[in-house]
């Protein structure tokens, strides 16, 4: 894939989320159906900080880092779903159920990051995540998130 594939590039991911370095976790988006799924990626640098304590000589990506960039990929989802009326505050990461944890995940990989809306009422949306790498599932988790005033 190249970045003329994606149909939301870097500077696009941008808008969509506050996030910003070192913790935006989307590199771009390859797929997205409003008010239903979204596939999004994240690069996996030998260059993140995480890697210098987790591990040293034995680099893997911290897990709650890969259900944050699902979380992420969610945030996303969600904002090409809201209407334009609705894209106020930011949405915060309430809950995480059923995560699990397949493979690690080191420097070099590419993240594939799959999650399907399943709930969108009074503010909660509920997300069916899966990342995996070369089309071998790494995690898989359900996320909630609130949305809440940012400040």
């Amino acid at each position: 894939m190249t970045a003329e594939d994606s149909i939301l590039d870097h500077e696009a991911v941008l808008r969509r989320l506050p996030h910003r370095y070192p913790f935006l976790l989307v590199d771009r988006v390859l797929e997205v159906k409003a008010g239903e799924s979204i596939v999004a990626v994240k690069n996996v640098s030998a260059n993140e900080a995480f890697f210098q304590g987790h591990f040293p000589g034995h680099a893997v990506m911290p897990g709650v880092l890969i259900v944050e960039a699902l979380a992420q990929a969610g945030g996303i989802l969600s904002w090409e779903t809201a209407t334009e009326d609705s894209r106020v505050g930011i949405l915060y990461l309430v809950g995480v159920d059923k995560a699990r944890f397949k493979r690690p995940v080191r420097p070099g990989d590419q993240l594939i990051l799959r999650a399907n809306l399943v709930l969108n009422r009074r503010g909660m949306w509920r997300y069916e995540c899966e990342a995996s790498v070369e089309g071998k599932v790494a995690v898989e988790a359900e996320v909630l998130m609130a949305t809440g005033k940012a400040g």
